[in-house]
Formats: C-alpha cells, structure tokens, sequence
C-alpha cells in the first residue's frame, strides 16, 4: 500500500471514462504561445500572433505555419481550406501525439456526442466502447439494443467500420475515441457494419447493426431467488442521473422489510462520474476510504472517503461483475471489497485504472485530460489486470440461464 498524503477532498465531479485552459474569442494553442483569433467558423479571417514564450522558442513552429502558408498557396481547393476545421485537426493531433486514448480534444460535433451519452438518450446503436492497450473495444452491449440483438459481446475487438450511407469504410488502428463514436453512431433505421475480432474467434466476423433511438436508464431494480426476496439492483452507468435514480431505489428497498440481501450488478458497467460511484459505495460502509488518488501534477496521494450515513452497511451484499465492468464501476465493487470484504462474483473486470477530467471551452468543444490514475484503498491498480472475481463464474451464452446471478443468489441464500 503506498504511503498516503492527504490532500483534501476534491468536490468536483470528474468523469472516468471520456474526459485546460481558457479560452476567449478564438483558440489558443499552448500556453501563451501562438494565438489564432477566428472571427466566425468558416471565415478566412484569421489574425496570428507568432511570438513564444523564451522556453519554447526551440521548438522550430515555424514549421506549422510553414506548412500552413504551404496549403493557402499551393492547394488547388481553397474552398477545403476552412480555418476553424484546421485549428481544430491541428489542436486534435497535438492532444492525440500524448498517446493516451482517453486524453482527446473534441471539436464541437463531438463534444456533443459525449453529452448525449452522459443523459442517457441518443440514437445509435447501444453500444459501450474502449480501448484494450491501443485496440478499440466493446466494453459492453446494453440490454436488448441493437448491437446486443446483432451479436456484439463485451470483450469484441472492434477492427473495422462501415457505413454506406457516411462513406465510411475503414479500420481502427489510430481511431480515438470520439472518432470512432460518431462513426458508429448515427439517425435510427439506419444501418453500420462492424467488423469483430472475438478472443475465442480465429477469424473475424461482421455484424449488420440496424440503430435506433437509444434510452439508457443507470439504475434498475428487480426482485430474485426463491422468495423474490432477495433485491437485484443493476447499475447500468454513473452519470448525471443515477443519484436520483438510486433513491428510488433506496425508498423502495427500506420500505420493504422482507429483503434479505442485495445484490448490485455493475456488469457491463463502463463507468462514469467518480462522484457517483463514491456515493454508492459510502451506503454499504461505515468508515475507511473509497479510492486513493494518484495526482500527477506532484505525485501525492488523495483519498475519498466514506461522506454519508451508509443506509445498507448492516445488509449482506454481492457484486457482480464481468470484462465489462470498468472504470467508476470498478471502483465501486474495488472499495466494497477492501473494506468489507463484499465477495465478487463473475469475471475480471476491464480494467481503467485512470481519471479523466472533462473541460467545455469555447464554441461548444471539450477537452477530457488524463488528471491520476486511481488505486483501490488496497493500493491496487486495476489497469495491471482488472478486479480478479473472489468466485469466478463465465456466463454461458448457449443457455438462457443467468449463471453469474444464479450463482450471486445461491451465495446470499447460504448466509441467510
């Protein structure tokens, strides 16, 4: 376990899985550095002031506007030659040669995407993606949407997409991650192709992927076992809504006092708002701390502990997780585990161990920064091979049976 530093507890809503500097009228490329002042998107008139601060004057960027000034004379199109698209591609590949996927700028069309997906409506195809090392991935098909009834699997490498209708024919080696969402996504009844790779697979196979409009609740409840009296909480994301989707839940869980036990299901789980899975996780808890951040700006560590009255500390408890649970949903089932010793039940988690921070700028774009890496209170960091289950159960796709959750119920009817 590393050495804890307390730095203080951070109030701010960070999200996990898709994460600065001011901005005013225009665009500002560095820190002091060149100013490109753009009076409306696709106007010509831009004014560039070229003077760098002394630290960065070998740097050689004259060789940006060289190549510039290279486009505005020699290139026979001028009507492609669209200032703001150029900024924009340039600031994209400064923010993408870190070599992080998940430290991405978005430009205005895409930043818009990610807010979609944070409120949970959208048209598409249900889909949850990511990255394993630099592959593109499904994290997790959502239930009974279209990528799930075509036969996308948590796990499936994503190596090509196609869409007719957009022109788009490629593969994904060097795709980002907002890139590649707006490639999949797209207006309900229409049709993308994804080419997958499967770990049991030898040969790729295609999926046809007919999208449709997308509503994606976070938190659902049901009732199992042989006396319906054991609670089936999934959490299906952490975003804006899952606080008070939660309490609904929690009204309904107090008020019943035949519940014997709970499980939460944070399966194909892709993560979200830190925020929201330290709330959740302070339920089950009395004291101790939730997750240790690594700040990188000076290599101290912060924790976020236990913030509320844990209204379930005293119920038994499963967690149920599989390779799609990722990210805040890690850290919900890794806190619960360390501190109370909470058994989980599926397969190895994904694995994210890292903290974006998302930022809105000018003109509708955003930029998401890798800000820490976060370690379980244990001190383990789950990008060096996920959450490792305390009872390993795959669930069989050839049955209709649930054996993950058949086998979370038989745990908590034996410790009844």
């Amino acid at each position: 376990m590393p050495k804890i530093r307390l730095l203080g507890l951070r109030r701010t809503l960070i999200a996990i899985i898709i994460a600065g500097g001011t901005f005013s009228f225009g665009y500002i490329l560095g820190s002091k550095g060149y100013q490109v002042s753009i009076e409306k998107e696709d106007s010509y008139n831009v004014s560039i002031s070229r003077e760098l601060p002394a630290e960065r004057k070998d740097l050689e960027f004259s060789l940006f506007w060289r190549v510039w000034e290279t486009l505005e004379t020699k290139y026979f199109d001028k009507d492609k030659l669209i200032p703001s698209k150029m900024i924009y591609g340039a600031i994209k590949g400064m923010v993408a040669a870190v070599g992080d996927p998940y430290t991405v700028f978005l430009p205005p069309s895409e930043n818009k995407v990610v807010q979609e997906d944070l409120q949970g409506s959208f048209e598409g195809v249900g889909i949850q993606i990511g990255f394993k090392g630099t592959q593109l991935a499904v994290i997790s098909p959502l239930p009974d949407s279209p990528a799930e009834k075509a036969g996308a699997k948590a796990g499936d490498f994503i190596i090509g997409i196609r869409d007719e209708g957009k022109g788009i024919d490629r593969g994904t080696g060097g795709i980002s991650l907002p890139e590649a969402v707006q490639a999949i996504r797209g207006p309900a009844g229409s049709t993308v192709t994804l080419t997958l790779l499967r770990e049991d697979s030898v040969e790729p196979i295609e999926i046809d992927i007919i999208r449709a409009s997308i509503e994606v609740p976070s938190v659902t409840l049901s009732f199992v076992g042989e006396n319906e009296n054991i609670a089936h909480v999934k959490i299906l994301k952490f975003s804006g809504e899952t606080l008070d989707e939660w309490e609904e839940v929690v009204i309904e869980l107090l008020i019943n006092p035949e519940v014997v036990g709970i499980i939460m299901d944070v399966r194909n789980n892709p993560g979200g708002f830190l925020q929201g899975a330290v709330d959740l996780s302070s339920e089950f808890l009395d004291t101790g701390a939730l997750v240790v951040i690594e700040d990188s700006s000076d290599g101290g560590f912060e924790e976020f502990k236990v913030e509320r009255i844990g209204r379930f500390k005293n119920q038994k408890v499963v967690i149920l997780i599989n390779g799609g649970s990722a990210s805040a949903s890690e850290i919900f089932a890794g806190a619960l585990r360390d501190n109370e010793k909470i058994q989980l039940v599926g397969q190895t988690s994904f694995g994210k161990g890292t903290i974006q921070e998302p930022q809105q700028v000018d003109n509708g774009a955003g930029l998401h920064v890798t800000i820490a890496r976060w370690l379980t209170p244990s001190g383990f960091w789950v990008d060096e091979g996920g959450l490792v289950p305390d009872v390993e159960v795959k669930d069989n796709p050839d049955t209709e049976e649930d054996e993950q959750l058949l086998k979370a119920i038989e745990i908590l009817s034996t410790n009844i």
